[in-house]
């Protein structure tokens, strides 16, 4: 219901912003500031985008928790499409995603409400399961097979 009100209420809103901006300072002005809007946020989204990726690899390489870079890359990306779609509403919720203490609070608003399960090595659980029983394996090779013709269960006519 929510994603319908949004999709309702903003292009109303941008409406309602241009022709009230437009009126103000004129057609070539108000056009001039959402071109400008969209190539410093292109700019800016690249330069955040950077530093977040740089942020990944370093808890990647130091294998802790990735979750925070990942949903501060996901905000740049969202705050980039904002940037780049034609408006003035549109371009301030895009510019407030590009502060880091706006990302910050988002992930920490989202987090608080969204309840993690901690996953082991190969997708196990970091449960213990009291059914486990740990043991040591040693690998032996088989021995070759070694043919002894046809198997019984088809008849070899010797036509092959």
């Amino acid at each position: 219901m929510w994603l319908l009100i949004a999709f309702l209420a903003v292009p109303l809103i941008e409406i309602a912003l241009f022709i009230q901006v437009g009126g103000a300072i004129g057609l070539w002005p108000t056009l001039l500031i959402v071109v400008i809007t969209a190539i410093l946020g292109t700019y800016l989204v690249r330069q955040q985008g950077l530093m977040a990726l740089g942020q990944l690899q370093s808890r990647l390489g130091q294998l802790s928790d990735p979750t925070e870079p990942l949903a501060h890359g996901a905000m740049i990306l969202f705050s980039g499409a904002l940037l780049l779609t034609p408006g003035f509403f549109t371009d301030a919720m895009g510019f407030a995603l590009l502060v880091p203490a706006v990302r910050e609070y988002v992930f920490k608003s989202v987090r608080s409400r969204v309840k993690v399960q901690s996953f082991g090595p190969h997708g196990q659980s970091m449960r213990r399961d009291e059914t486990i029983i740990e043991g040591q394996f040693e690998e032996v090779d088989p021995e070759p097979r070694r043919h002894q013709g046809p198997s019984g269960w088809t008849k070899d006519d010797g036509s092959h």
